[in-house]
């Protein structure tokens, strides 16, 4: 257990489009990476996790793979990427990389040869295709619809059959039934295991196996869905994902160091500890406590929930608030409730912007204080809040070009690492694909590095008594609430403190303040604060 390294990790997730571009055209890249990696090492994190940085389109931001086992020339070469993984090695910062297992691009020499091909080929086994219903088939084969909206089904013109796309017309899905796909991604596994990777993340973990028969989704489960987070679509979550599982994992313990596994499932709490099971993933990501409002009760239940299930199946839980999906904690707290989730940030919504930075250093104080690894998003321990103010025109988003919804490019906008520096640091030339607003400035790395109670030095001093205390292998204890609206808890002999209203209290009686949220909470329980007490 002691060289498990992924139990108590920090890992810091890096979306390569827009972390840092070494070569100035606009695009962050793989050498940007390498020449920031100090930052992260500064940070205190364990690893890095980068999104996909394979060949790739770009029509879903590099989660459309036109090659899974090749790096894509606007991210650089697959030397970039060895250079990049022994730097890290160097720092002592391990590597998890992103697999895409559900769909590959349409691009995909396997699938521009599936729709060459005969209906019933090996070619088109690789994926799922299906004569569509009506009298010339030109209604799709089920009623299923898209997580990106409209149908999941496109028609192919050659043979008027249909192919399923969970996502993007431009991401078809391939037919895990198929022992030949099964293979195809152990070699992919195998490909980077031997270039030195830590692990992967597996995106859409639950998507990969279909129900038999492809049934229509009825109605009424789509009226659950509507009023109940933890039911899925009946595309997602079957049962025989488990098994492709158990095959990853026995090829990741073929090699030394502890290579890990981390899953992105949306999937109900009471069937996430299914995918991390001995013989399956280490880890799963816990989406309840990143969408979890800033209350007592629903940060109670996102906490306890996944923990009781993680220690049924002996596995850490993990805790993260932001990534590359959703709207920054730093904004997410600015409203009046302290939630906000959904499809990115319209301009017209103004969320109070000091309130939720406030919120949102007291949310991650508590996440450092779990149990388990958590998980930051680049950009977080800036401070960097949501960006609503992009062009139309410049939205690379599926979702916004196939609904109008806002999206998720306002959480991917490039970082800020120098105040007056072209781009902010981001790029030599001053070239950034999308706009940074004036205060990805204000908060840029140079403007908080080594400055007392900046976001950045808060970060860097919980991450450093994470550690120190030993809170990520302690021992999980709830508290009878002081106050009304404040959380208690206990873990590795250090009590903490979250007030979650708007009312200043009184900190007990002799405490050690060892960590505050916000300065004004060394003396006291700030409002919308959090400390760690001895």
């Amino acid at each position: 257990m002691s060289n498990e390294w992924w139990r108590s990790a920090v890992v810091y997730q890096v979306y390569p489009r827009s972390f840092a571009d070494g070569n100035g055209d606009g695009m962050g890249d793989l050498p940007g990476i390498t020449a920031r990696l100090e930052h992260i090492r500064d940070l205190g994190a364990d690893a890095i996790w980068l999104s996909p940085f394979y060949t790739s389109p770009q029509h879903d931001a590099g989660y459309d793979v036109a090659d899974f086992t090749d790096v894509d020339p606007r991210f650089g070469t697959l030397e970039d990427a060895d250079a990049l993984i022994a730097r890290a090695h160097e720092l002592g910062i391990r590597v998890i990389v992103d697999i895409v297992p559900n769909h590959s691009s349409s691009e995909h020499p396997l699938f521009r040869a599936a729709l060459d091909a005969e209906p019933g080929s090996p070619e088109r086994e690789m994926y799922i295709f299906r004569d569509g219903r009506g009298e010339h088939g030109e209604e799709p084969p089920n009623n299923w619809q898209s997580i990106f909206h409209g149908s999941a089904w496109t028609r192919e013109e050659k043979h008027g059959q249909w192919y399923l796309h969970l996502f993007d017309t431009s991401q078809p899905d391939f037919n895990w039934t198929n022992r030949a796909v099964r293979d195809m991604f152990e070699g992919v596994l195998r490909f980077w295991l031997d270039r030195g990777v830590d692990g992967f993340r597996v995106d859409v973990a639950h998507g990969m196996i279909k129900p038999d028969g492809l049934p229509d989704e009825s109605e009424e489960h789509r009226q659950l869905m509507a009023g109940d987070p933890d039911v899925v679509p009946v595309y997602f979550d079957q049962d025989g994902v488990h098994e492709i599982y158990r095959e990853w994992r026995r090829v990741l313990d073929e090699y030394e160091g502890d290579r890990m596994m981390v899953a992105e499932a949306w999937v109900p709490k009471n069937r996430q500890h299914l995918y991390i099971r001995p013989d399956e993933m280490h880890q799963i990501f816990n989406f309840g406590f990143l969408g979890a409002g800033w209350s007592v009760d629903t940060i109670t239940e996102a906490i306890m929930t996944p923990l009781t299930f993680a220690k049924e199946v002996g596995s850490p839980s993990t805790w993260v608030l932001s990534n590359h999906d959703v709207i920054r904690h730093a904004t997410r707290y600015g409203f009046e409730h302290g939630y906000r989730f959904g499809e990115g940030l319209s301009r017209e919504e103004k969320p109070d912007l000091e309130l939720g930075l406030r919120r949102a250093r007291g949310a991650t104080a508590l996440m450092l204080a779990l149990p388990g690894s958590a998980y930051l998003y680049q950009g977080e321990e800036m401070g960097l809040p949501e960006v609503a103010e992009i062009p139309d025109e410049l939205r690379e988003d599926p979702a916004h070009k196939r609904a109008g919804v806002p999206g998720r490019d306002g959480c991917r906008v490039p970082l800020a690492w120098e105040k007056d520096s072209p781009a902010y640091g981001f790029s030599s030339t001053g070239k950034a694909w999308l706009p940074q607003p004036d205060v990805y400035g204000e908060r840029a790395a140079d403007q908080q590095d080594g400055v007392e109670g900046s976001t950045l030095e808060f970060y860097r001093t919980a991450i450093a008594q994470r550690r120190a205390l030993g809170l990520a292998t302690g021992d999980l204890v709830m508290n009878e609430s002081p106050h009304e609206g404040v959380l208690s808890l206990t873990n590795a002999g250090v009590t903490v403190l979250v007030n979650t209203t708007d009312q200043d209290h009184d900190l007990p009686e002799g405490a050690e303040v060892l960590l505050a949220s916000h300065p004004d909470a060394q003396t006291r329980l700030a409002a919308n604060s959090t400390v760690w007490l001895r």
